[in-house]
């Protein structure tokens, strides 16, 4: 598998939560879950592109699969939730670019 599409990704993690992980854990868990998976992003983006020094526990770790990680629980939540990612995304880059085509050329702080 190399290219998949979100709408893909959703239906992959739905097979693979049903066969390998058995069922979902509830959302709630979920949520706590997504949040320890941010938290372990967090950790690596402060100690390796931050100012905190870098254990060297914490050298060997794979942001690219810390960041799975975390599109693997989010996308669990939106199967929970019913919510089509892809979608959703579309929607909100068209929200995206109408409230902001000229605040972030306008913004000083970005010149």
């Amino acid at each position: 598998m190399n290219e998949i599409t979100i709408k893909q990704a959703q239906k992959t993690v739905d097979d693979w939560i049903k066969t390998i992980g058995i069922r979902y854990f509830d959302e709630m868990t979920n949520t706590a879950i997504l949040m320890e998976e941010v938290g372990e992003v967090a950790r690596i983006m402060a100690r390796r592109y931050g100012e905190q020094s870098e254990k060297e526990s914490d050298k060997n770790k794979d942001l690219g699969d810390e960041m799975a990680d975390v599109l693997f629980v989010l996308i669990c939540l939106a199967n929970q939730t019913g919510i089509d990612l892809e979608q959703a995304l579309i929607k909100n880059l068209e929200k995206k670019t109408a409230r902001d085509t000229e605040r972030h050329a306008n913004n000083p702080k970005l010149k």
